[in-house]
């Protein structure tokens, strides 16, 4: 699945990110114990906690910019906030991950529409999708034949009730995904 993520979306990437290191910027000595971030975001923390200002934002930076080269995913570190701190950036990520499929779904489904009407076919419900393909390998509990029919009643209508049943789709599939992982 070739996906194009905007700038702007980019840069609220990066921003969320940003909003994660400034959390572990707080954290205390005890809770730094227990992180399971490398040892080289522990000792960053501890270089912030003495700054102010401006340095303090750029030392802010510095360690967003650690989280995103780390080659262990961030789930380990969302979820220890979660826990110590009651943080709401993984339910927060998994909403804007939810949003990012939905409308992958809904753009792809759009394009296949106008293909169809540019060839004069008819666009049928269980229309191919590599997105929702690619969704399920990613996430094994997504229902595709309800994410299919809300794409393609969102696209026949435009009502955004089945926009937002789409995006309901895709949260309880990434959910489920959430739990199976914690549980594991």
């Amino acid at each position: 699945m070739t996906e194009i993520i905007s700038r702007s979306e980019v840069k609220r990437r990066l921003k969320r990110i940003e909003d994660t290191a400034a959390e572990l910027a707080e954290l205390t000595n005890s809770d730094l114990k227990a992180f399971p971030g490398n040892e080289e975001m522990k000792k960053e923390i501890l270089v912030i906690r003495d700054l102010k200002g401006g340095a303090r934002k750029r030392q802010i930076k510095h360690l967003a910019k650690l989280m995103r080269q780390a080659e262990e995913p961030l789930d380990a570190i969302y979820d220890f906030l979660e826990q110590r701190k009651g943080s709401q950036q993984k339910s927060s990520q998994l909403l804007h991950e939810a949003e990012h499929l939905r409308d992958a779904i809904i753009n792809e489904a759009i394009a296949d529409y106008d293909d169809c009407r540019q060839q004069h076919r008819d666009w049928e419900p269980d229309w191919d999708s590599s997105v929702i393909d690619a969704a399920l390998r990613q996430y094994p509990s997504l229902d595709q034949e309800a994410a299919r029919k809300a794409a393609y009643q969102y696209v026949r209508s435009r009502n955004r009730t089945h926009y937002k049943e789409l995006f309901r789709i895709t949260k309880a599939a990434m959910e489920q995904e959430e739990i199976r992982r914690r549980l594991a």
